[in-house]
């Protein structure tokens, strides 16, 4: 991470998400010298967003936080393989090509990713995204236009919410609160819904 303890954010080549402590005057100012000429950054909370001076929103909207009801295990593996490093590039393509969220050239080291592959071809990934004490993020649940409607998101999603289980975290997740086809699947596996949050994409204003 970059910054302190007033405000942080993720190093801008692993994700873009970004906070301050509080909607203090100083907090503020500390999440606004963290975004430079030419960034962005995305916040996301269940209160309300607060804009830091210097600051402004190109983009705000609603989104829901899921979390795993009772432990989801996949019906299904076949075809499901581990990605590392050497998918690095394949991982980044596809996540820039169906815009899962933020997703950077070491997004893929937040945790494990898992993928579909096709004549050696990346369809389809699901992985890990943050962390908190005894929780762990679903994320990155994309596949190419190419390829859906085979069952692959759900395929993943189920594996990659097993494996968490399996280290004894409970999986949880985030969608647009607009995207009705996504939100029906993770229902479907298992997941409820937790609570709305509101989604920021903060970036320097005019002068800053």
């Amino acid at each position: 991470s970059l910054g302190g303890p007033l405000a942080k954010r993720f190093q801008p080549d692993v994700n873009l998400f970004a906070t301050s402590r509080d909607d203090s005057p100083e907090a503020l100012q500390a999440l606004a010298a963290l975004v430079g000429p030419g960034e962005h950054v995305y916040v996301m909370q269940v209160a309300e967003i607060t804009i830091p001076p210097g600051l402004v929103a190109s983009t705000t909207a609603p989104g829901v936080q899921l979390v795993a009801a009772c432990p989801i295990t996949a019906a299904e593996t076949d075809g499901v393989v581990e990605l590392g490093e050497a998918d690095a590039a394949e991982m980044l393509a596809l996540a820039t090509l169906t815009e899962p969220g933020p997703f950077l050239p070491r997004t893929h080291r937040m945790g494990c990713f898992l993928g579909i592959k096709l004549g050696g071809r990346l369809v389809a990934m699901a992985g890990e995204r943050m962390t908190a004490p005894g929780y762990q993020e679903v994320s990155a649940v994309c596949t190419h236009p190419d390829f859906r409607g085979r069952g692959f998101a759900r395929k993943l999603s189920a594996a990659v919410a097993e494996q968490i289980f399996a280290r004894g975290q409970t999986p949880f997740l985030h969608s647009w609160k607009e995207n009705h086809a996504a939100i029906k699947l993770y229902h479907s596996l298992g997941f409820e819904w937790r609570t709305d949050v509101n989604v920021a994409v903060l970036e320097c204003g005019w002068g800053a």
